[in-house]
């Protein structure tokens, strides 16, 4: 029996969710169990072509899943529970998480067929604390901007690891998002070894708007607009939901909810209270649609997930096939504010609506509404749980440093903050943490039924297409008699246009005739491999040379037999 007086062996390891926006997932070791914090996903960028979304390598969770006790949910966006189907679906793990959360984690995984089944869901509060073997997790409430929101307290013999979630202060937060300052004081009335918190916000030296100021602004925007207004949001800001819903109301305009998670995600939050709509006829069925006055409709557009931003732009084009399609006189307004990934495509966005002889409004020119901490929140959060060491967390390097920058000036010495990258692991020993032997993590590609079967040449395939096209050409040889039986093929899709490039074309087949003669007659070994490469080389460096493009070159080259029967080697 090991002696109870003997130090736990701690470890913190960064899995996901630095060095970047989204993706949280954070475990904590303590002696031979794991604790999983969050389990999130990340919406591609524009760079990432074809994939759908992006989730932490689980590797090193997969290797020790015998260790793993639990997975521990912060709140029901997609960047704290997204990822659950790809690791759930494969193992029989405990979720726990708040009420609102769990509904959302059980519409997650419901919606894969990984996970469909999965059934191991456990709803905890601010009340709950669990005992383990090696520590007792318990939780405290936060505010953010979807009901539920908790931060998780892991606590061992040897003192607590805190993970704050997203979170923000705003002391007018009505009680169902209210923070529980109580508590938090009396987690930091004990010791705290470490504080992981909220980066995303760091940068931001303005106080966050309250959220009573953002229902007065959202109310105003609709008392003085006689037209069709198209809302913009993230469908899991259930906050936000509220104020538009009671502002449409408010203002005599009937909604209509555009995309399936928002039907989703409402019906669950109004089963669970925490969205009330107390006009019956508020809400527009498709039916409905046709009959009602144009000029008293707000559309709710959330996106398909998540991303109502690139959704705008489709419809502010008269081309695309959208349910609706933004016109003169209505008025767009934007209740999300977008990474800063997406600062390109806003841009875009707002200067499409705007030839559309539509307005354009956003929330975040006006108000200060993110549901991340600004600086003061931080460091009121460190003065209150006064950890002995910090680890920025949620949010790309610059947030990390301006966090580290923050929790600084409370106090907090350089050595005892650290700026991790995803794979780190701060091993917990002697009194004091410190930067051990990393662990395997990086990203892990899903697109359609695919996991992690994209890498980084298939990435680079598709970022060629999509930037210099494709090149095929098609010979046929007689390998006995070393020469090509019939003028090659070509077909380019997205490189050139054809009918206007017939000598480069031509140049082109010239170059495949000489270099498949030229090798048939000199190699003593054939290869079609390395013939394919011989010509794959020579027509990439002469259309380089004409065009200054590096299209994706497909050599297909068939044998005739003896008997005059083409064999395809491919």
């Amino acid at each position: 029996m090991r002696d109870e007086k003997m130090s736990k062996k701690i470890k913190i390891v960064v899995l996901s969710g630095v060095r970047e926006n989204g993706k949280n997932m954070y475990a904590v070791e303590v002696n031979d169990e794991i604790y999983i914090l969050d389990i999130g996903l990340q919406y591609p960028d524009n760079d990432l072509y074809g994939i759908d979304v992006v989730v932490p390598d689980m590797t090193y969770i997969k290797n020790n899943i015998d260790k793993v006790v639990g997975i521990f949910l912060s709140h029901g966006h997609a960047d704290a529970i997204g990822a659950l189907p790809y690791l759930i679906g494969d193992y029989d793990i405990p979720v726990f998480g708040s009420e609102m959360t769990i509904e959302l984690a059980r519409i997650v995984c419901s919606n894969d067929n990984r996970s469909k089944k999965f059934d191991n869901f456990h709803v905890i509060d601010e009340n709950t604390a669990i005992d383990f073997d090696e520590a007792t997790v318990s939780f405290f409430k936060t505010t953010h901007s979807i009901p539920g929101s908790l931060g998780i307290d892991v606590k061992t013999s040897e003192g607590q690891i805190v993970y704050t979630g997203d979170f923000k202060f705003d002391q007018a937060a009505v009680s169902t998002y209210k923070t529980d300052y109580a508590r938090i004081a009396k987690i930091g009335s004990e010791r705290v070894l470490a504080l992981l918190s909220d980066s995303a916000n760091a940068e931001s030296p303005y106080e966050n708007s309250s959220e009573r100021d953002i229902y007065e602004y959202i109310l105003d925007t609709f008392s003085y607009h006689n037209g069709r207004i198209v809302v913009a949001q993230v469908a899991s800001n259930i906050q936000r939901m509220q104020q538009v819903m009671d502002a449409a109301d408010k203002t005599n305009h009937r909604v209509y909810l555009s995309g399936t998670d928002a039907e989703k995600i409402l019906k669950t939050a109004m089963k669970l209270g925490y969205l009330k709509i107390n006009n019956k006829d508020l809400l527009v069925t498709s039916k409905e649609l046709k009959d009602i006055d144009q000029s008293k409709l707000v559309i709710i557009e959330t996106g398909r997930m998540g991303e109502p931003i690139k959704l705008l732009q489709k419809m502010a084009n008269p081309a695309s096939k959208t349910k609706f399609q933004i016109e003169e006189g209505d008025l767009v307004f934007i209740a999300t504010t977008p990474s800063h990934a997406m600062d390109t495509t806003f841009a875009k966005t707002r200067d499409a609506i705007y030839r559309t002889g539509a307005e354009v409004k956003s929330l975040g020119d006006e108000k200060h509404s993110s549901g991340h901490a600004n600086k003061s929140d931080l460091q009121l959060m460190i003065n209150l749980l006064t950890p002995e060491n910090v680890v920025p967390v949620q949010g790309e390097y610059r947030l990390l440093d301006a966090h580290a920058r923050i929790a600084h000036e409370t106090g907090i010495p350089y050595q005892n903050i650290f700026l991790t990258k995803k794979g780190d692991v701060l091993n917990y020993e002697n009194g004091q943490f410190y930067l051990g032997k990393g662990v395997d993590a990086g990203d892990t590609m899903i697109d359609g039924i695919g996991v992690g079967d994209i890498g980084s040449i298939v990435l680079r395939d598709r970022e060629l297409l999509a930037e210099d096209g494709v090149f095929i050409a098609v010979a046929t040889i007689d390998r006995k008699k070393k020469k090509v039986v019939a003028k090659p093929k070509i077909t380019a899709r997205g490189f050139v246009y054809m009918r206007a490039s017939r000598d480069l074309l031509s140049e082109s087949s010239d170059i495949i005739v000489d270099t498949i003669v030229d090798y048939l007659q000199n190699s003593k070994d054939f290869d079609w491999s390395d013939l394919k490469q011989g010509v794959r080389d020579k027509l990439n460096h002469f259309l380089y040379e004409q065009t200054n493009r590096h299209p994706v070159i497909l050599p297909v080259i068939m044998e005739v037999n003896q008997n005059r029967h083409r064999k395809s080697k491919k």
